[in-house]
């Protein structure tokens, strides 16, 4: 062996990670592009046809509460107080109660027959979701029309004052004081069962 070949072989024993390097891989970077490449081209196809979903809505926000009526809710505490300051001095009608009124010229008997229901109400009007306040306008409008068409009897439904704040029935005592103060009222008396009961009054009217 000739003393190059010596040295060669010193330097492969004396430094074998030098010389066991590997020959340096060819360039790699083409092979990773074409394989992006495939990628991209099979998630094309994957969503080929495949639509955007259009953008969800906002939903609407909430309806905001609906402010207190305070002024209202202060007319009416103060009608109610009125009310009973009324009937301070007269009896006031409990939820059981019947109501029943006729004029001295009307004879007792047409009161009978007016607590059977013996005469036909021409007209009705229901006030038992009515405040106090609106109830009496509403009542006082109503008998005024009613004469006019020429109705003789009428029916008024003032509710038995169940939803009441108290035990006093508003309307029902309500009705009973507007109807005694009318000239034009000439008898009334609580409906019979079958047309209400003590939750209605059938009123009979004078003719003009």
């Amino acid at each position: 062996m000739t003393p190059r070949g010596r040295a060669r072989d010193d330097a492969r024993f004396r430094y074998p990670a030098l010389m066991a390097r590997p020959r340096t891989p060819p360039d790699a970077a083409p092979l990773q592009d074409a394989a992006q490449d495939d990628d991209a081209a099979l998630f094309r196809a994957a969503i080929d046809g495949v639509r955007e979903l259009p953008p969800v809505p906002t939903p609407p926000a909430a309806p905001k509460p609906r402010p207190r009526a305070h002024m209202a809710e202060r007319d009416e505490a103060d009608a109610r107080t009125a009310f009973r300051r009324g009937f301070e001095d007269v009896d006031v009608l409990a939820r059981g109660d019947s109501m029943r009124h006729r004029r001295h010229s009307v004879p007792p008997r047409v009161l009978q027959r007016l607590a059977k229901g013996d005469y036909a109400a021409q007209d009705e009007l229901d006030l038992h979701h009515a405040q106090a306040l609106q109830a009496e306008v509403m009542l006082r409008r109503f008998i005024a029309k009613a004469r006019d068409a020429g109705h003789g009897c009428v029916r008024i439904i003032h509710g038995k004052g169940i939803n009441s704040d108290d035990s006093l029935p508003v309307l029902k005592n309500l009705v009973d004081r507007v109807l005694r103060h009318r000239g034009d009222v000439l008898a009334f008396h609580s409906a019979p069962a079958a047309q209400g009961g003590t939750g209605a009054v059938l009123v009979l009217l004078a003719r003009r």
